[in-house]
């Protein structure tokens, strides 16, 4: 069985979605044999550095909603991020371009360690306040996990990954997926969204048994 996640770093429901996926597969017989594929889908393409600052602030103007409405949203997510073993820290994110973070995890993917740095990116941006955006940081996260950096800051400078990441954007966008995450279970079952683990349990066995 094969798995496809679209998903962007910085996308606080897709950290969550993954893991609720992992909480699901526990339990799942035929787990050894799941291949599992990250996609590329950046929600803000054009996305620039900010600095570190308040994030419910950032929410309400996106969504355009009061700056209480935005934290009782964010922090109900916060809350259901704690329950599967994630700490977010919405105070000390830096947002900024996920391109290159994108680009890493190709390379990686390449490199046989795609799901390790995937979910090192997740907890990196999310629990640790790292810059995605940021060359040096990425080279350092990729570095923990033992990729080669010096390949890794090859490609990064010379962009040989980035048609990858493009590709997966349009693909995303040539069969109707407007937001992440998004999860195709053996070219079958589609699942839309941080759903309960529950949920992930029945769209795994009905693609098993399709």
């Amino acid at each position: 069985m094969k798995i496809e996640i679209w998903s962007d770093f910085v996308c606080p429901y897709c950290y969550l979605g993954e893991k609720k996926l992992e909480k699901a597969l526990e339990s799942f017989e035929n787990r050894e044999n799941i291949d599992i594929s990250f996609r590329s889908y950046q929600l803000n393409p054009d996305e620039v550095k900010h600095e570190r600052g308040n994030y419910y602030e950032f929410i309400a103007k996106k969504y355009g909603v009061p700056y209480e409405s935005a934290k009782a949203r964010m922090d109900a997510t916060k809350s259901e991020a704690a329950k599967v073993g994630l700490n977010y820290r919405y105070d000390i994110m830096i947002r900024n371009n996920t391109s290159l973070a994108h680009q890493a995890a190709k390379f990686a993917k390449d490199e046989g360690k795609e799901k390790i740095l995937v979910d090192q990116l997740f907890k990196a941006y999310f629990e640790e306040g790292a810059d995605l955006g940021n060359l040096e940081t990425l080279l350092s996260l990729a570095s923990e996990i033992g990729l080669n950096t010096d390949k890794l800051e090859k490609v990064l400078k010379e962009k040989s990954y980035l048609s990858e990441v493009a590709k997966d954007q349009m693909e995303a966008s040539s069969i109707g997926i407007t937001g992440v995450p998004f999860f195709i279970i053996n070219d079958k079952v589609a699942v839309s969204g941080a759903q309960s683990i529950e949920h992930f349990k029945g769209a795994l066995k009905k693609a098993a048994e399709m």
